[in-house]
């Protein structure tokens, strides 16, 4: 493994600070932190509870010129055409931006469209990724992102997501000064999406599957740059001291302790926008069968969703669905100010413990509560007919191909099949969520130290 002596840290998302800094990955290390940010200082000062940085530097506003977003979107355009043609799954073409604000992007992506027609084999594609680094690295503040880099005197740089934009710029001046790069794969399902904006000398990913897939959408990536860590993100429920004491968890939330948890758990707008209509439907059928005696509704909403669609639910059934909001703060007025707070790791691990059972719409929260072994029922009926969304498309997604057999989730094929489900899982019917998750994620407790050992770091027991 590498030896570490400073190592640069990017973060772009709130995700990034909760998974990787909120981990132990960087804590009690004897190797200097460098933190590159945009963060207010409100978000600087709950990440400074968990990790200590020799360095912060704030970076300069980054402008992307025209010809690098057309570059950046062709690629993204030829390589989800590739990917179509290599798996045979046109739900690959969902992640084709379809609608645009105004005329002007309407041009720009029927022009992205035509090129990236032109660019079918993978040897265009490549020749297209060469022109964007060379279009990177003429971007007028290349020099001066260097010479960040250079005085911050740094021999690793450590990126959590691989689609940040900024971060490509900085990634290809580390290259240039010979300083080591390394990025994490951010999700599951994010390979087939075609946005790997990042050229690192390390790949760090979930899973052999994931390693798999990287060599297939990405076959210009040699084998031993990529390495099998796991993701910290699981590691949270394997610490008990997160599990906040159940008197005070149902007394903040006056939680019914003699009644089981329903879990109901939101995605974005964008992902998930009929989530209101399936609350409502869950809420619905618990009254019709008269079952609000045995069963309470969490409802936990994505932590991004700040938007009032759900209002009308909660208020419907007040007595019936609790609302427990994401700790995360939010600042609308700055983009990277939306960040957890560490209370979050606390609240999501305490209710995946507590909760008897998870539904929501094919979400990665099936393995949060999988943790605790506890089973999830993905919502697979369309509430709204003719619909842009369709659970047809959803659970026809590459990611979803992971799975080892159907039943490792209940399937909520209407409304009306909540209540048998509920009884079978009274009944002690086994959820195999673990089969599923150990395809998906390898080393869910040992992933940090898998991480360390990959950049370098040297730990004080």
């Amino acid at each position: 493994m590498q030896k570490t002596t400073n190592i640069g840290l990017f973060v772009p998302d709130g995700t990034g600070i909760k998974n990787y800094l909120y981990s132990s990955i960087f804590k009690n290390t004897t190797v200097p932190l460098t933190l590159f940010h945009n963060f207010d200082d409100d978000t600087l000062a709950e990440i400074r509870k968990q990790v200590h940085f020799t360095n912060e530097i704030k970076l300069p506003t980054y402008t992307e010129t025209i010809k690098e977003k057309f570059l950046r979107e062709v690629i993204h355009s030829a390589r989800i055409n590739y990917n179509i043609q290599q798996t045979g799954n046109n739900t690959i073409l969902e992640f084709k931006k379809k609608s645009h604000a105004t005329r002007k992007l309407k041009l720009f992506y029927t022009a992205v469209e035509f090129y990236a027609k032109q660019n079918k084999s993978y040897k265009q594609i490549l020749s297209l990724e060469e022109k964007y680094q060379k279009a990177l690295q003429a971007n007028p503040s290349f020099k001066e992102i260097k010479n960040i880099l250079k005085e911050a005197n740094i021999d690793s740089l450590f990126c959590t997501h691989q689609r940040a934009i900024k971060a490509a710029t900085y990634f290809l001046a580390a290259k240039l000064l010979n300083i080591k790069t390394t990025t994490v794969i951010y999700s599951w399902d994010n390979l087939p999406k075609a946005r790997l904006a990042l050229r690192a000398d390390k790949y760090l990913v979930w899973s052999p599957l994931m390693k798999e897939q990287l060599q297939n959408f990405y076959s210009e990536i040699p084998q031993e740059q990529v390495h099998i860590t796991g993701t910290p993100q699981f590691e949270f429920y394997g610490d008990a001291t997160n599990i906040i004491p159940k008197e005070d968890f149902y007394s903040n939330y006056k939680l019914d302790s003699s009644k089981k948890i329903i879990c109901f758990s939101g995605d974005d707008a964008l992902t998930s926008p009929h989530d209101p209509l399936y609350l409502d439907a869950i809420a619905s059928e618990i009254l019709k069968h008269n079952k609000q005696q045995a069963y309470q509704i969490v409802f936990r909403r994505c932590p991004v969703d700040v938007s009032g669609r759900y209002d009308w639910v909660l208020k419907k059934y007040p007595k019936l669905i609790v609302d427990m909001p994401p700790k995360w703060n939010f600042n609308s007025a700055i983009w990277t100010a939306v960040y957890p707070l560490f209370e979050d790791v606390k609240l999501l691990v305490s209710l995946a413990y507590y909760a008897d059972v998870v539904v929501n719409l094919g979400s990665t929260m099936a393995f949060d509560f999988g943790m605790f072994n506890k089973p999830c029922i993905y919502l697979a009926y369309n509430p709204v007919e003719n619909s842009n969304t369709s659970v047809e498309t959803i659970y026809n997604f590459e990611h979803f191909g992971s799975m080892p057999s159907k039943d490792v989730v209940f399937w909520l094929n209407e409304p009306s099949n909540l209540i048998s489900i509920l009884e079978d899982i009274d009944k002690g019917s086994p959820t195999k969520i673990r089969q599923w998750m150990d395809v998906v994620a390898d080393q869910q407790l040992e992933a940090s130290i898998s991480i360390q050992k990959q950049l370098g770091l040297k730990i004080i027991n």
